[in-house]
C-alpha cells in the first residue's frame, strides 16, 4: 500500500506528506534558505527592481507558453488570435510572467496546426496580421513581457515555395534543398520501394514518392512536412535569414522545434529494428541514424554567434528530448557555453511518478553536470498529457499540482509553464474518432488519440465557452470543468492553485537563493530535526498556503535527519502511486526523444 493510500483518510495528513515530499526532493540541491521562509510570510518586501543582478533576464525568467488557437478569440470565429492574447496581457503581468513563448503563428496549411510553415516572415490570417503582431509586442513590452517565437528549422510545409520549386524538377536551383533519393534498386516499383526502412514519428514510412521528380523525399514528421537538407549551405543561409527577420522586429528569442532532427545519416543505412510496435503498428526502431547527429552542434554554434550580435540578451531555447544529462550538456556547448542558452531539460518534469529519489537525482544532475549552465525545467507543454493527469492519483491532485509548482519555482532554473497550468487545467481526450482534430490521433486511433486533450481553450470564467470565444462552437470544445475551474473563480479565492502560483512566482522574484547561487545558506547544526517540524505549525493551519510554508521549513532540516524520518514514514516504498496514463494514450512523443508540433 502506497503513502497516499495510507493517509487518504485525513486531508491535513495528506498535505503534510506532500510538504515532506517537497522537502525531501529539494534538500539535495540546497535551494532554499531561512530568508525564503520570511520572504513568503511577509509577501513582497523587496521590489523586484531593487534586486541588483548582472545575470541575463532569461536566467531568472518565468516563461509562459501560449497555444494561440486556444488562448483568446477576439473576433468570434472560435479560434484564438493575436488580438485576443493582447487583451489578456494584464492577466499575464499580474501572474508574474516574464516572457511569452508563442507556438507558431506563421502562414500555414495547418496540417500540424502551424508547425507546417509555408512562409516564415508573415502571420497566418487566422491569427491576425503583422500590424497585429507589432501591437501585441508593443503592449507586452509596456508590461515588461518579452516575446519568444517558435522557429521550425527541421522542415517546412509541402506548400512552401522552396519545396514547390524543389519538387518541380531535378535541375531546379533548389533541387537539393530537401532530402531526395531514388528508391531501392531491384525492389518493387514506386511508390513501394522507399530508399530505406526509416519510419515517421507520426506513423508509417518516412518517405513519400513524388511523381514529378520520380524520387522520394524524407519526412521525419507528417507527409506534408518535408525535411530540409541542412548539408546544403544555402538552406542554412535562408533559414538564418528568417531568424534575422524576427530578431530585427524585436523578439527576445526563439524556441527551436524538434531541433535534434536536423541531420540524418547520409548513407541512409537501414535503422535497427527494436522489439514491439508503436501506436501506428510500425516496428520500433533505433533512432540514432536520424536524430541527434553530431553535425547539428555546428549549426547551433553558428546560430548562437549570429544571435549574440543582437542587443538585448536574446535567447535560444531548444526542444531537446534527450536520453541523459551528458547529452543535454552538449546542447549548451558544454564548458564553452557557445550553443543554446536554454535547451529544455525533460528529465525532471516528465518523470511521471512521485518518486522523490528520482526527482532529487535529476535536479542534482541539472545543478552539477552541465558545466554551470542554466537549467530549464518544464512539466507541461502542448505535446503531452498535462501534469495534473500524469502525476495525479485521483484524491490529492491539487496538492500534487502545488508540489510540482513548488519544485518548478524553487529550484535554480529558468521556469517554463504552459497556459492553464496555473489553474489545474486537465487533459480532456476526445471520446470518438470523429471528434479528433490532431492528425496523429486520426492515424493512431484508438491506441494514440492525439494531442487535442491538452490544447483545449483557456478557461477564463463560467460563461459560455469559458469566456474564450463568443462563437457558437470553438475549434476544440472547452473542458467540462470550466464552470468551477477558471481564472475568475481562482483569482477570487486566496487559497486557489492560481494564487499559489502567483505567490511562488512573487517569492522567486524577491529571493535570490531561488534564482541563482548567491546567498545559499548552510543548515545550522542547532536547527530542529525531524518530520514534526515539517508538519508543525504550518501543516495544521487552515489556509492552504501553509502547505508551502511547511515544505520550506522542512527544507532547512539537516539532510541526514530528514532522510531518516522520510524512510520511517514510508518504510515499504519511496514511490507514490499516481494515476496511470490511460493505455490508449502512450507518452510516445516523450519516449521517442523528439517532438514536432
Amino acid at each position: 500500500m502506497g503513502m497516499f493510500e495510507r493517509t487518504s483518510g485525513a486531508v491535513h495528513r495528506g498535505r503534510s506528506v506532500i510538504a515532506t515530499f517537497a522537502a525531501f526532493v529539494l534538500i539535495e540541491s540546497s535551494v532554499l534558505s531561512a530568508q525564503t521562509i520570511q520572504t513568503f510570510r511577509g509577501a513582497q518586501k523587496t521590489p523586484h527592481s531593487a534586486i541588483a543582478t548582472k545575470a541575463p533576464w532569461w536566467k531568472h525568467a518565468v516563461i509562459y507558453e501560449i497555444y494561440p488557437r486556444s488562448f483568446q478569440d477576439s473576433n468570434g470565429d472560435g479560434i484564438g488570435d493575436l488580438n485576443g492574447i493582447t487583451e489578456r496581457l494584464d492577466y499575464l503581468q499580474a501572474l508574474g510572467v516574464d516572457a511569452i513563448w508563442l507556438s507558431p503563428i506563421y502562414p500555414s496549411p495547418q496540417i500540424d496546426f502551424g508547425y507546417d510553415i509555408s512562409d516564415y516572415e508573415n502571420i497566418d490570417p487566422q491569427y491576425g496580421t503583422l500590424a497585429d503582431f507589432d501591437r501585441f509586442a508593443s503592449e507586452a513590452n509596456k508590461r515588461g513581457i518579452r516575446i519568444i517565437m517558435d522557429m521550425v528549422m527541421n522542415h517546412t510545409s509541402d506548400r512552401h515555395p522552396w519545396f514547390l520549386e524543389s519538387k518541380s524538377s531535378r535541375t531546379n536551383p533548389k533541387h537539393d534543398w530537401y532530402i531526395w533519393r531514388d528508391g531501392r534498386s531491384g525492389g518493387a516499383p514506386p511508390p513501394d520501394n522507399p530508399p530505406n526502412n526509416w519510419t515517421s514519428i507520426f506513423g508509417h514510412s518516412a518517405w513519400q514518392y513524388e511523381a514529378s521528380r520520380g524520387q522520394y523525399y524524407y519526412h521525419r514528421f507528417y507527409i506534408q512536412q518535408p525535411d530540409l537538407n541542412w548539408r546544403n549551405p544555402a538552406v542554412e543561409k535562408a533559414m538564418f535569414g528568417a531568424v534575422r527577420f524576427w530578431l530585427d522586429r524585436g523578439v527576445a528569442g526563439f524556441r527551436l522545434d524538434a531541433i535534434p532532427t536536423l541531420f540524418e545519416d547520409p548513407k541512409l543505412t537501414d535503422a535497427k529494428q527494436l522489439p514491439g510496435t508503436n501506436a501506428y503498428g510500425d516496428a520500433n526502431q533505433d533512432t540514432s541514424l536520424y536524430e541527434n547527429l553530431p553535425e547539428v552542434h555546428g549549426v547551433m554554434r553558428r546560430l548562437r554567434t549570429m544571435v549574440d550580435k543582437y542587443s538585448g540578451q536574446r535567447v535560444v531555447i531548444g526542444e531537446t528530448y534527450l536520453p541523459n544529462i551528458a547529452e543535454l550538456d552538449k546542447w549548451y556547448g558544454g564548458a564553452k557555453h557557445n550553443e543554446l542558452q536554454l535547451p529544455m531539460d525533460m528529465q525532471v518534469g516528465f518523470i511521471n511518478k512521485l518518486d522523490a529519489t528520482v526527482f532529487r537525482e535529476r535536479i542534482s544532475d541539472a545543478e552539477t553536470k552541465i558545466n554551470g549552465n542554466q537549467p530549464l525545467f518544464v512539466f507541461d507543454n502542448h505535446d503531452n498529457i498535462r501534469s495534473w493527469n500524469r502525476y495525479g492519483e485521483g484524491t490529492h491532485d491539487e496538492l500534487i499540482a502545488r508540489l510540482l509548482a513548488a519544485i518548478l519555482f524553487t529550484t535554480r532554473c529558468t521556469a517554463l509553464m504552459y497556459y492553464g497550468q496555473e489553474l489545474g487545467m486537465t487533459t480532456t481526450t476526445p471520446e470518438r474518432k470523429e471528434d479528433v482534430k490532431d492528425p496523429i490521433g486520426i492515424t493512431g486511433w484508438p491506441r494514440e488519440k492525439g494531442r487535442d486533450g491538452e490544447r483545449t481553450p483557456m478557461q477564463w470564467d463560467p460563461s459560455q465557452n469559458s469566456g474564450f470565444s463568443t462563437a457558437t462552437s470553438t475549434w476544440l470544445p472547452v473542458a467540462p470543468d470550466y464552470t468551477t475551474k477558471n481564472v475568475k473563480a481562482e483569482q477570487d479565492d486566496p487559497n486557489s492553485l492560481f494564487n499559489w502560483y502567483k505567490q511562488l512566482i512573487a517569492m522567486r522574484r524577491t529571493d535570490p537563493t531561488l534564482r541563482d547561487d548567491r546567498g545559499r545558506a548552510q543548515v545550522p547544526a542547532r536547527e530542529p530535526v525531524g518530520l514534526r517540524s515539517a508538519r508543525l505549525p504550518e501543516a495544521r493551519a487552515r489556509g492552504r498556503e501553509a502547505d508551502l510554508q511547511a515544505a520550506l521549513r522542512a527544507v532547512r532540516l539537516r539532510r541526514h535527519g530528514l532522510e531518516d524520518q522520510a524512510r520511517a514514514a514510508r518504510p515499504d516504498r519511496r514511490e507514490v502511486p499516481v494515476r496511470r496514463t490511460p493505455p490508449d494514450r502512450e507518452l510516445t512523443r516523450v519516449q521517442q526523444a523528439s517532438v514536432s508540433g
